[in-house]
């Protein structure tokens, strides 16, 4: 995956991204409006956040913070009764990857509610309790099955008549990445099961790499050059989505089985209903009955050759498993593997069903979290890096300091208005907070020693252009001429939403910096074959397959080029908006604030960003750049004083799945019809348009509603029925 696929939420939009704020205002001192705008940032936010756990396995924010907000959306939807009609609060995860087939799960693979505070576990058990006796069940009976909280990815693994059949990553709870061939190459998921399994099985495991398996692994790419991988989760989850499982077979990959997601015996079979299982039942005389309890599937997992921890434990009340918890927090840095809490689950299930789930989580299992771990240590310099972006984030240089058996030298201060609640200065002595692998941050100054705090520069420590305070933050303003821009402005512009230009993902625009060719963006027009296939890693066809894909964005739609500059707060939507009301680049480039107001989804402070972008002399320089090396953006059918079809007027699409061509170009021409496409289904919406493995909870959407599903054809004749070609050509109004 690249970063040119569109994000859920920027972080230059939305601050519960990166560096999130979670110390919120109460509740009742909130309007509706400023509730519903909070609200709309922060499922956006979560979106992003689930994206990059789930999908990407590289998170931007530690678990804690990840919790806060989620309960922030929660506590916000549920005072204000905020429409969370595809929120996160009802759904679980995040997508699938785009680079691997994707499979629907047996069940839902879903989210599991957690606390970090003994009151929280406590108050579930309250909750079990009370769900328990209003279903007549003896609510003092109720036992619980502990079992670490393992730290890495979490699979389903589906047995059909013993034999292993297919494994699909968790994707977003339905629906997941197809892992087959590369889970098949980890020795200890067997490829056939033992004893006398069901006719169908599935279960779900959590994949890790083995702490000293990691260690032995990462000094192996140091060695050789290449970079390690920051801890072992990432190792986990990078190392099942490579597509060769050749490359999978390679790495020390291992896992647990927990759960049972499907168990179906063969219809055909006798089999004693009543049949009790234990750890030392005699397994064979019903072995394809599913065990009444959870413990009992557990055990029987062993019975099939399954590997399940060797630390699971029945307790009798929720005091005895808090004990429980708190033995394994003194074991967790003896563990061979990660954990970051412990999953408690009442054992029978029987009572689990009685007791039911939420859109997203059991009502019949909570893990109780481990705190973070923290150190104190000295500041010994500040240093501000300067992001994609334009981002400055302070970072404190630190004698280094062991935490949770990890050596931490460098230490995030998020931003200047951090480091001014903070009152930090060189030479304090502070608190250093690390949450499972994420980067470690000062939560705290313990001992000031300095005589005043850090100073924030007021100049860009890259190119030297003024620094803005955009409240807490601040940005370089060098904008598409600082160079530690660069990475990210050519990205942004090969974005899927943007010019789509296949083959610049992150590591080769880096290498093409690097490497001295690209110095700004229209340079990325001055390359040629010959110097591409001269660089590690490049042939003659892949420098040929790059250069074809430039010359074809030559004469881009304007709305493509307006979002590949990354002017703030300008994305896809808000560029078709410009797009159709100026109709060419030279009468946007000379409007005025009041007239760029003038266009539908932008206000004031949308217009002064267009204005304070395309007035800056580094941004106009790139723009008047690339217009020299002929990449000039073609004029919007459809614009305002042009003659606009109508022929879909009236007409609301909604879009799922990969279509033949991006969604944004379909998108474009729903629009350039007199129709109108939006990203989620209502009753207002005509039809839904379902491309390859599409999402499910549109679809379930579009059926609640009533609403007509199409596939691709069946929206290609309904065009071709009002004279509508499809897919567009370049002549399109897309």
């Amino acid at each position: 995956m690249t970063n040119s696929s569109p994000r859920h939420a920027d972080p230059d939009e939305n601050p519960y991204v990166e560096h999130p704020p979670t110390d919120f205002d109460p509740v009742a001192e909130l309007s509706t409006a400023e509730a519903a705008e909070q609200a709309a940032l922060l499922r956006a936010a979560v979106r992003e956040h689930d994206h990059r756990y789930y999908v990407e396995a590289d998170p931007l924010v530690a678990d804690e913070t990840y919790d806060r907000l989620f309960a922030r959306l929660v506590e916000l939807e549920d005072a204000f009764d905020l429409d969370a009609e595809g929120s996160p609060t009802r759904q679980v995860g995040g997508e699938p990857l785009d680079g691997l087939a994707t499979v629907e799960h047996v069940a839902p693979m879903l989210s599991i509610d957690n606390d970090v505070d003994a009151e929280g576990v406590r108050e579930f058990d309250d909750r079990v309790r009370s769900g328990l006796a209003g279903a007549g069940f003896d609510p003092d009976a109720v036992r619980y099955v502990c079992e670490p909280k393992f730290d890495g990815l979490s699979v389903e693994v589906v047995y059909e008549d013993g034999e292993y059949a297919r494994a699909a990553t968790r994707g977003d709870g339905y629906v997941g990445d197809d892992v087959t061939e590369q889970v098949r190459t980890i020795r200890s998921i067997p490829g056939r099961l033992r004893g006398d399994p069901p006719a169908l099985l599935a279960v779900r495991c959590e994949v890790f790499m083995p702490r000293d398996a990691f260690e032995a692994y990462n000094r192996e790419l140091i060695e050789r050059g290449e970079e390690p991988f920051a801890n072992p989760r990432n190792a986990a989850a990078g190392t099942l989505r490579q597509l060769d499982p050749g490359v999978v077979a390679e790495r020390p990959l291992d896992a647990f089985f927990f759960d049972v997601l499907g168990w179906e015996a063969d219809p055909d079979a006798e089999t004693d209903s009543d049949a009790e299982t234990d750890s030392d039942a005699d397994v064979d005389a019903a072995a394809v009955d599913r065990p009444d309890t959870h413990r009992g599937e557990l055990d029987r997992f062993e019975s099939f050759g399954l590997r399940r921890n060797d630390l699971v434990e029945v307790v009798d009340d929720v005091a005895a498993a808090i004990e429980y918890r708190d033995r394994v927090l003194d074991a967790r840095d003896d563990l061979n593997y990660e954990v970051d809490g412990v999953v408690i689950t009442v054992n029978d299930r029987a009572a689990r069903d009685a007791l039911g789930t939420t859109a997203r989580a059991p009502r019949w299992a909570f893990a109780y979290k481990f705190p973070p771990r923290t150190a104190t240590t000295t500041v010994r310099d500040v240093v501000v890096q300067v992001g994609r972006t334009g981002r400055l984030t302070p970072v404190a240089e630190l004698d280094p300091v062991d935490v949770g058996g990890v050596t931490v030298s460098r230490a995030t201060l998020h931003n200047p208005a951090e480091i001014e609640a903070l009152g930090v200065g060189i030479g304090d002595v502070v608190r250093v907070y690390r949450a499972g692998d994420v980067i470690p941050y000062v939560p705290e100054v313990v001992e000031r020693r300095s005589e005043r705090p850090y100073e924030f520069p007021e100049r860009c420590p890259v190119c030297d252009a003024p620094v803005e305070r955009d409240g807490p933050i601040a940005f370089c303003t060098g904008g598409l001429g600082c160079p530690a821009q660069l990475d990210r402005a050519v990205e942004h512009w090969a974005r899927r939403d943007a010019l789509d230009i296949d083959g610049l993902g992150p590591e080769r625009v880096e290498q093409l910096r690097d490497a001295g060719l690209v110095g700004s963006l229209p340079e990325l027009y001055d390359l040629s074959i010959e110097e591409l296939a001269a660089l590690d890693g490049w042939g003659e066809t892949s420098a040929r397959n790059l250069i074809t894909a430039l010359e074809a964005t030559r004469e881009p739609p304007l709305d493509r080029f307006l979002a590949g500059l990354g002017i703030p707060d300008v994305g896809a939507t808000t560029a078709r908006s410009l797009a159709a009301h100026f109709g060419d680049l030279d009468a946007l480039i000379e409007a005025d604030e009041s007239a760029l107001r003038e266009v539908d989804d932008v206000g004031p402070e949308v217009a002064a960003s267009i204005r304070e972008f395309l007035d800056a002399p580094e941004n106009r320089a790139a723009i008047e750049g690339l217009r020299e090396r002929g990449v000039d953006p073609r004029r919007a059918e459809g614009a305002d004083g042009d003659a606009g079809g109508d022929e879909l007027s009236g007409l609301t699409f909604v879009f799922t799945g990969s279509l033949s061509t991006t969604r944004s170009e379909a998108t474009a021409v729903v629009e350039a019809h007199g129709g109108s496409a939006t990203s989620s289904v209502s009753g207002n919406t005509d039809y839904l348009v379902v491309g390859e493995n599409p999402g499910r909870s549109k679809r379930d959407a579009a059926a609640e509603a009533g609403v007509e599903t199409v596939d691709e054809a069946g929206f290609g004749a309904l065009l071709d029925e009002r004279g509508i070609a499809w897919p567009p050509d370049g002549d399109d109004g897309a």
